[in-house]
């Protein structure tokens, strides 16, 4: 999970860390808004079909495929020669965040693969002998291995937290691959400096999983009760979702990975600059630091679990192309499977920029 920063004086590159907290203590009023630019798409229904969030439990299609240093799991919907919408989700979540979006864009005819990332569900690794690295660049790396070996040479890419960092990521670096972006929270490229940064001490309290997995304790506690731990996460972050048991615990199952308390340990160290990267990704690090710009067309998603950076007037300079932002009221982090509908027009919409 990732939050955010309660004045412009925090740096934006750390401000998903701060929402814990911020939703604790007091829930943003926002409004749902759309910039002046947006248009509807010219190729695709401007109107998908009405889908009330929580309609679907299960995807009708699961696969695996080698890619990479990965085996991958993914779930796929739509006809095979549709235009291609990879779907990525954050932590501690996993594909059934897409549940209800994945079928919505399917029946608009593109090709939707939604896979579990590494540490997740049946994505494994090929060799007992791979790194178990959560840095930034290797996730973008595992989309563009996947994205080979469907064949797919360009795609929408959208998601929210670990998903839409690795999204903003590949089209930053890849822009060739990348047709059009959505982002939920906008522009989450880690800057390691700036991570190394004191934030005030209301934001800071927002960062106590973070501070927890820094530890050994915090390693074993997760891994003895990543179910209890991904469910606070859960509530902390989506104060408003009233989810059932059911739909917790369907995606709870993909946190028995093998390698995913590795991963998610990992993921959180470097991002604090207490565990090295893997050198042979120094390079796509050193760009990442330097905060590309990214021209690919893109919508931006704020909500209340932004708090003050939901407008997102903290990042819109780092979107270059054709742009536009929405804000969602009363709606928490998992945003594709809180808010399906809006989720899926914004990809249909961004496809016409």
């Amino acid at each position: 999970m990732d939050t955010v920063k309660m004045s412009e004086d925090i740096n934006h590159h750390r401000r998903r860390f701060l929402s814990a907290a911020a939703m604790t203590i007091a829930a943003a009023e926002l409004v749902m808004i759309g910039s002046a630019d947006a248009q509807p798409s010219k190729t695709k229904p401007a109107v998908l079909p009405a889908i009330k969030p929580g309609t679907n439990t299960s995807f009708a299609s699961l696969k695996q495929i080698d890619a990479g240093v990965l085996t991958i799991g993914y779930a796929e919907a739509g006809p095979a020669d549709g235009p291609a919408v990879i779907l990525l989700h954050g932590w501690p979540y996993d594909i059934h965040s897409y549940v209800d979006v994945a079928p919505l864009l399917a029946s608009a005819g593109y090709r939707v693969i939604v896979p579990y990332l590494r540490g997740y569900g049946t994505t494994r690794f090929r060799s007992s002998e791979t790194f178990r690295n959560g840095q930034q660049s290797v996730v973008a790396v595992d989309v563009i291995a996947l994205m080979d070996a469907l064949k797919i040479e360009k795609a929408i890419l959208a998601g929210y937290d670990w998903g839409a960092r690795t999204a903003d990521i590949v089209a930053a670096l890849w822009p060739e691959r990348c047709k059009a972006l959505v982002a939920v929270s906008g522009y989450l490229i880690t800057n390691l400096k700036a991570n190394q940064q004191p934030l005030p001490p209301q934001a800071e309290l927002g960062w106590w999983y973070q501070y927890y997995f820094a530890t050994e304790r915090g390693r074993v506690g997760y891994d003895k009760n990543r179910h209890d731990f991904a469910k606070l996460i859960w509530k902390i972050a989506s104060p408003k979702w009233n989810f059932d048991d059911a739909t917790f615990d369907r995606t709870a199952s993909s946190l028995n990975n093998p390698d995913h308390v590795s991963i998610v340990i990992h993921n959180y160290r470097w991002r604090l600059s207490l565990a090295e990267g893997d050198p042979q990704y120094d390079d796509l690090e050193r760009k990442l630091q330097e905060a590309p710009v990214i021209a690919v067309p893109a919508i931006t998603i704020g909500s209340d679990f932004d708090g003050a950076a939901a407008d997102g007037t903290s990042y819109a300079k780092q979107f270059s192309g054709k742009y536009s932002h929405r804000i969602l009221k009363n709606i928490g982090h998992n945003v594709p499977q809180e808010a399906p509908q809006e989720f899926a027009e914004a990809i249909v919409e961004v496809d016409g920029y």
